[in-house]
């Protein structure tokens, strides 16, 4: 019996090299595609893949390979501008049905493009989904290259050698490690595709209008003002030449290879210009144009169609409805955006959502002084976004911070996955409009959020994401972390010439939760002198580990000009973080600037603030990043008594046809004596209430907080995604405002944390192991010094709209 086409299965995928392809279940019309892609490949390759010479398929062979029933026979092809190029295919054997044999063959001209790994990625996924359980695979000695995909993919392996012939057996449930390669390629991959965009060689700008401030001559005047590196290729229908620059009727014209191409023509002329550029060999898009999802639901299906074609034919768009990219290396020196306004070289790596307001973003960072490595307008986001440049500047050494303004979240858990990663060795400050609403702005491809606003803070907070209010915060942090060291604790120093300055910047502090050591007023009339000794003395100084310098001139008389010379060579040792309020001035004022070979600000510049409240603010953002950094990530516990497999035939079981399904209690129970987790009366103490849940853009969620009316009313709950490590479990007890309840207040006992600790982390490991539980609450959960007692459990199951992103094959 053949099943239907399983059109989830389809996926674009990113390759090794930054390219794409798309993947899709083979069908019996791709008869001919089978025999051209077969005729293409080198008698090597078609002798590793069948054993024997084989230059052409019969007829009988073609039907056989193309005729697949998805279940017990099935393939999964490649394709690039509509050719195969690749195929995988699984076989069960017929007296063992949870093995199946496996083999893959790619064309030799796309062969070291990482599409044998892709492809062992997803009929593995697809496989599981029909209970194959282990793959069998038959490979020659000298097929090193098919040999190394199969070990290299991080399954459980036996390898044995019979009669010439390798063969290999693949345990297909995920393992820590086959997670930890598909991360890697993935990071790899999607890094490389968004490095071909930013470093390109030549850009064809299409639409180069010769209409003064139109959009098409504004994008191209960027780019010869910018002084891009390469060639510059107007694509005009009858222009000779757009701003002094010989022009062509169509990109198919331009004599010389084109890397990057911007687009700039109306919405319903897109399509064909996507595929001019798929025919000169284009390698990304940056489409600039409106009129698509932002404009209702034709647009929608305009924009979906723009991406399908673009990825089909190998190419990544940036848009469309964006400001473009800007890449400020040297050797590159590409603005191929809207903005009048361009930032200086700089540290800062930044990625908008919003075109309209990615304009005013780069005139502020502009007018602060603060230098950009990279910009990105990412528009209405229908491909590239914030998480495939986090996966690009967790590799650039040009970027030390990374900026995000996100007006939604395309696939949160893979963001906060990213995010924790990359925030281990780069900071990164964000802006996460819609606070309100968590709705999502029209044309983005996204799905709005569930989570109150608060519980995203929490999971941002969990990934080591600075979230700031708003721009203003976000420039403010920005300043701290692109050019002073990150501090090694909360002690600050304050130095003033102003007792209401100084002040000021006291009471904030406190009310941030900073330990201030001894103000330094030094008095209207410091000077130079007195400045630098308070500064050396506070640098020195083992119980200080940041520095607040503020400046005001007297309200009689001059002041000593060389005040901003010493404290910036005292920064410039860059021993401990310092920031300023230097005559009210705002960003990197050029008195506070250790300078670059450009003129830019370099690493020991000093942030100055307008006011004394907004340089202690930002410095206690840093100050809680430099804290998570510092915090050991903590390890995920291995429990010897926990199930799964009895837990994933319960869950079977009882879901049946998909659910919703309300668990009895001592059915729910029994699925908790799965994972060391019992009923019990007895214990005294405080009650408090633990869910697990899944969340459908956040995955496996777990929330912690007191039982009682008070904290329902304020939210007083935790969240953190599952599984959770220790160090986490431990963080999120912690983490409520009700803590000290737990913790001994008032002189009472504090309450055993060790086995609080426990409970959640086993509870954590069940949501994440079972997606089918949508809902598992445990209250009330007495915890007392002597021990925890989960007095009741209420569990909903359901069956999940797909699986788990971690736990998916890489796809766009």
């Amino acid at each position: 019996m053949t099943e239907r086409y399983p059109d989830q299965w389809e996926a674009d995928v990113v390759l090794s090299d930054g390219g794409t392809a798309h993947l899709r279940p083979i069908r019996p019309e791709d008869a001919d595609l089978l025999r051209t892609f077969h005729a293409r490949l080198s008698p090597e390759s078609i002798y590793y893949r069948f054993f024997s010479p084989r230059p052409q398929l019969s007829d009988r062979e073609v039907e056989h390979f193309t005729t697949v029933d998805y279940d017990r026979r099935a393939a999964l092809i490649a394709t690039i501008a509509g050719e195969m190029v690749a195929v995988v295919r699984y076989d069960r054997l017929a007296d063992r049905p949870e093995t199946a044999e496996v083999a893959f063959l790619v064309e030799d001209a796309h062969q070291g493009r990482g599409l044998g790994a892709v492809l062992l990625e997803h009929i593995a996924a697809a496989a599981r989904e029909r209970g194959v359980r282990r793959f069998v695979a038959s490979v020659l000695p000298d097929n090193r290259r098919m040999t190394r995909v199969f070990r290299e993919a991080g399954y459980r392996a036996e390898q044995r050698f019979e009669e010439g012939v390798i063969e290999l057996v693949l345990d297909l449930e995920p393992t820590d490690t086959s997670l930890e390669v598909m991360t890697a390629r993935e990071h790899r991959a999607e890094s490389r595709s968004i490095q071909r965009l930013l470093f390109p060689g030549s850009v064809a700008v299409i639409g180069a209008s010769r209409a003064e401030h139109s959009v098409g001559q504004t994008v191209l005047r960027n780019l010869l003002s910018g002084d891009f590196s390469g060639p510059v290729y107007p694509v005009h229908p009858t222009a000779v030449a757009v701003a002094g620059v010989r022009a062509y009727a169509s990109v198919l014209e331009i004599p010389d290879d084109v890397d990057l191409a911007v687009v700039a023509v109306r919405a319903d002329a897109v399509h064909e210009v996507v595929e001019e550029c798929a025919g000169k060999g284009v390698r990304g898009l940056v489409v600039v144009s409106s009129g698509f999802g932002e404009v209702g639901e034709e647009g929608r299906a305009a924009q979906e169609q723009l991406v399908r074609l673009a990825r089909a034919y190998g190419m990544r768009v940036v848009g469309p409805n964006c400001l473009g990219i800007a890449n400020t290396d040297p050797d590159v020196r590409l603005n191929a955006t809207l903005a009048p306004t361009m930032a200086g070289r700089g540290p800062v790596g930044f990625f908008s959502q919003s075109g309209a307001l990615g304009i005013a973003i780069l005139q502020r960072t502009a007018a602060r002084g603060l230098g950009l490595s990279t910009f990105v307008s990412a528009g209405n986001r229908a491909d590239v976004s914030g998480n495939d440049l986090m996966q690009y500047w967790e590799e650039d050494p040009a970027t030390r911070a990374v900026l995000l303004y996100l007006e939604s979240l395309g696939n949160p858990r893979k963001f906060a996955r990213l995010a924790r990663r990359l925030g281990r060795r780069k900071p990164i400050v964000a802006v996460k409009s819609g606070r309100s609403t968590q709705g999502v702005p029209i044309g983005h491809a996204a799905r709005a959020l569930t989570l109150p606003d608060h519980a995203v803070s929490a999971l941002f907070e969990q990934a080591g994401v600075i979230r700031v209010e708003d721009l203003a915060e976000l420039f403010d942090v920005a300043q701290v972390l692109a050019y002073q060291p990150l501090p090694a604790g909360d002690r600050i120093a304050i130095i003033d010439n102003s007792n209401s300055l100084g002040l000021l910047a006291q009471d904030e502090a406190v009310a941030l939760g900073l330990e201030v050591r001894p103000r330094i007023d030094l008095g209207p009339r410091a000077d130079a002198d007195d400045y630098e000794a308070a500064l050396a003395g506070a640098l020195d100084d083992d119980t200080v580990d940041a520095v607040v310098a503020l400046f005001t001139p007297p309200t009689i008389g001059g002041y000593d000009l060389r005040v901003p010379e010493r404290i910036l060579r005292l920064s410039a040792e860059g021993r401990k973080p310092i920031v300023a309020t230097y005559l009210g001035t705002e960003g990197m004022p050029a008195e506070l600037r250790v300078t670059g070979p450009d003129g830019m600000a370099a690493e020991g510049s000093v942030p100055s603030y307008t006011a004394p409240e907004d340089a202690v603010r930002a410095l206690a953002y840093v100050i809680r990043y430099a804290r998570w950094r510092q915090r050991p990530p903590g390890r995920m516990p291995v429990f010897e008594n926990v199930d799964r497999a009895k837990a994933r035939e319960l869950v079977a079981a009882w879901l049946g046809d998909g659910g919703p399904v309300e668990v009895a209690p001592e059915q729910a129970a029994e699925l908790l004596a799965c994972y060391g987790i019992g009923l019990a009366g007895g214990t005294d103490g405080v009650a408090t209430r633990i869910v697990v849940r899944e969340d459908p853009s956040f995955g496996a969620l777990i929330s912690f907080g007191i039982a009682d009316e008070t904290a329902e009313l304020l939210e007083d709950r935790a969240y953190r995604l599952s599984p959770l490590a220790d160090a986490e479990a431990a963080e999120m007890i912690r983490a409520i405002r009700t803590a000290p309840l737990l913790l001994g207040h008032r002189g009472a006992d504090p309450v055993n944390l060790g086995a609080l600790e426990e409970l959640l982390l086993r509870a954590s490991r069940l949501g994440y192991d079972l997606p089918e539980v949508a809902r598992l609450e445990l209250s009330p959960v007495m915890v007392g010094p002597s021990g925890v007692a989960v007095r009741a459990v209420t569990l909903t199951l359901q069956r999940p709209l797909g699986p788990r992103p971690e736990l998916e094959p890489r796809h766009l």
